[in-house]
Formats: structure tokens, C-alpha cells, sequence
């Protein structure tokens, strides 16, 4: 079943096979988003209260398109996902690290971080499905909407 705790541990395993020279200087969560015809996961930082007392601080929340809880969605679509989200984390993008580009997809960085770290076939795996089945799977959850003409008179 895909629910936050089968979430979690897919960024657990991704950081720990794949990320493991990046530093987790801040709290870093995950979460299901709503469901989104075109964003896959996404990556922000947000001040959040502390478990123990009430004072905030600092925390990377990765929110993932609520689509994928569906299993007709192959898991390696959603680690390549998460994998990229972790990309932006790397690079300093929502994270307390660095930052190494002025944008976060600037000249293919992230193909190219996820390519250096072991993860470019999983990446095309999950593009290659996207190109094949996304936009089926697309129109079959977000039927198109009847519009209503409205016909005005001058």
C-alpha cells in the first residue's frame, strides 16, 4: 500500500544508496501533494515547529503528486522522482547547503547530477513511461470539462 510511510522509505532508500555525501543539515520531510496532471513533486523550504516545544525551525518538505499513491504507477517512476527532488536538495535548492547554479535546472544539471550518481537509466525508464502513458492516465483521472457557451449580445 502507498502511504507515507512507503513514501518515506523510498526517500530513505534513494538518500542512502544514492545520496549519501549529501549532508541532511535540517529536517527533511515528505508528503503527499494533490493530485497534478503536470507536476510530479516538488521541493520547498518552510519553518515548521519543532516536535518538542513550540519553537520553529527550518525544514525541506518534499511533496510528491498524489497520483503515484495509484500502484498502476510503476515505483520507479516515483524514485526517479523523488531522486530528482534530492537533486534540488544537493545543489542547494530549499536546503540549508550551498548552492551551485543560479537556476535549479540550468544546462541539464539535474540529468547530470542524477546520471553522475548511478540513476540516468532509472531516469530514462521514468521519462520513457511518462512519454507512453502519462497523458492516457492523465485524461482517464481529469476528464475534460464540458464548457458552457455563453453567448452575450451587445
Amino acid at each position: 500500500m502507498r502511504d507515507d510511510k512507503w513514501l518515506f522509505q523510498i526517500l530513505d532508500e534513494v538518500w542512502d544508496k544514492y545520496f549519501l555525501d549529501v549532508p541532511q543539515d535540517n529536517d527533511v520531510r515528505i508528503v503527499w501533494g494533490r493530485k497534478a496532471r503536470t507536476r510530479l513533486g516538488s521541493i520547498k523550504e518552510e519553518s515548521i515547529v519543532a516536535e518538542k516545544g513550540n519553537k520553529m525551525h527550518p525544514a525541506t518538505i518534499i511533496t510528491i503528486n498524489s497520483l503515484f499513491k495509484d500502484e498502476a504507477i510503476p515505483e520507479y517512476v516515483v524514485t526517479a522522482t523523488v531522486a530528482h527532488e534530492l537533486a534540488h536538495y544537493a545543489h542547494g535548492f530549499s536546503s540549508p547547503l550551498e548552492q551551485k547554479f543560479d537556476k535549479p535546472h540550468a544546462g541539464g544539471v539535474i540529468h547530470q547530477e542524477l546520471a553522475r550518481r548511478g540513476l540516468g537509466s532509472l531516469e530514462k525508464r521514468q521519462k520513457k513511461w511518462l512519454r507512453e502513458n502519462w497523458r492516457e492516465y492523465i485524461i482517464k483521472h481529469f476528464p475534460p470539462k464540458r464548457r458552457r457557451v455563453v453567448i452575450r449580445w451587445i
